[in-house]
């Protein structure tokens, strides 16, 4: 009779359902969609579902309150409902590994063609993960002008990205530079050693993760620690 208690406030007290994941669910239903708007989380994972871009647009558009969203692995033919003026105020989004998302799709989340003043929902964004997208210097220019609050960055597996791209993460002006606080870069292949100057320039940096880049070697990674208080850096 307890457990039956427990599990009927459960489904009563909103404020339990504040997280909400169904990544593990390969077809959201409608049943499911109904469900998550009557509990409003803060914090949804819809990672690796085939939710489609109608479902997305009807389910954002009702959760004023979303902040975390998680579409790691879906497409970009439902990852585009985010372009609507609906979308709420997001603090992180996750889009790993997604399918057709570049440059130019990342650029239209950002600002839409037509609705120039929805670029200011993606202002308050704190956390960004984009790891194993073909993207490369437009996104980077984006994410520093529109996202002045950012905090993590995860940019690992993206293999167009260089020394270049760093270089414009860290320069003069980007608000990247003074307000990173954790940057992924794992498995970029195209980085040299060249990049660890560039990254000495991020003033507030206490994680960087750059295992897998072949082309930055460990004497240089050890160098960079030595000199720097980076709280922890990830090498191979």
């Amino acid at each position: 009779l307890r457990q039956i208690f427990i599990f009927v406030c459960r489904c009563l007290d909103k404020r339990l359902w504040a997280r909400i994941d169904l990544s593990i669910k390969r077809t959201v239903t409608p049943q499911a969609l109904t469900g998550i708007i009557k509990r409003q989380p803060v914090t949804l994972d819809l990672s690796w579902t085939n939710i489609s871009k109608k479902q997305l647009n009807w389910l954002i558009g009702r959760l004023p309150g979303l902040k975390d969203l998680m579409l790691s692995g879906c497409s970009w033919s439902s990852i585009s409902a985010l372009c609507s003026t609906g979308c709420p105020l997001l603090r992180s989004l996750d889009l790993r590994n997604a399918y057709g998302v570049k440059d130019a799709q990342i650029r239209e989340l950002v600002i839409p063609p037509g609705k120039q003043k929805s670029r200011l929902r993606l202002q308050v964004m704190q956390c960004l993960r984009l790891a194993g997208l073909d993207i490369s210097d437009p996104t980077l220019r984006l994410v520093i002008r529109h996202m002045p609050h950012l905090t993590k960055l995860d940019l690992s597996h993206c293999n167009s990205l260089t020394d270049h791209s760093i270089n414009l993460l860290t320069a003069v002006g980007s608000s990247t530079r003074n307000t990173l606080t954790e940057l992924n870069l794992g498995g970029c292949s195209k980085l040299t050693d060249a990049c660890l100057k560039y990254l000495r320039r991020l003033s507030c940096i206490s994680l960087l993760d750059l295992r897998g880049c072949k082309g930055v070697a460990r004497k240089a990674c050890e160098a960079f620690i030595s000199e720097l208080s980076v709280n922890t850096l990830y090498y191979s």
